[in-house]
């Protein structure tokens, strides 16, 4: 077993190849641990390079709504009204701290995805 960090692309790329031959290495073998050392640089590796940003709370929102095939008129017992979910959905007005709490407990979408900052639309 020979392995080296994963500094460039081209060794990101090899790492894959090499887990892909040693995939189904049986456990306690010299291959499983080159394969448990491999997935791990390759995750620090994608963290560093491929991090995925966590989407804004109206980004969170259509995509539970999409999910779960819902409509805007769904989200009025959740947001307040019809014209409140138009205007949260469309970025002019901001979640309320009870809005976060509803759609949190409504659609089970994490708070931590309903906290975060975003920018309003211009009117």
């Amino acid at each position: 077993m020979r392995v080296k960090p994963i500094k460039t692309e081209s060794d990101y790329e090899n790492a894959l190849a090499r887990v892909e031959q040693i995939f189904d290495a049986r456990a306690d073998t010299e291959e499983s641990d080159e394969l448990e050392i491999l997935v791990t640089l390759i995750e620090i590796y994608e963290s560093r390079h491929y991090a995925i940003e966590a989407p804004n709370p109206v980004e969170a929102i259509k995509f539970r709504m999409e999910q779960e095939n819902l409509k805007q008129k769904d989200l009025i017992t959740t947001l307040g009204s019809a014209s409140r979910v138009s205007e949260v959905l469309n970025k002019k007005r901001k979640l309320t701290l009870e809005m976060i709490r509803n759609l949190h407990r409504d659609l089970k979408i994490p708070f931590e995805n309903l906290f975060s900052d975003y920018s309003l639309n211009s009117i």
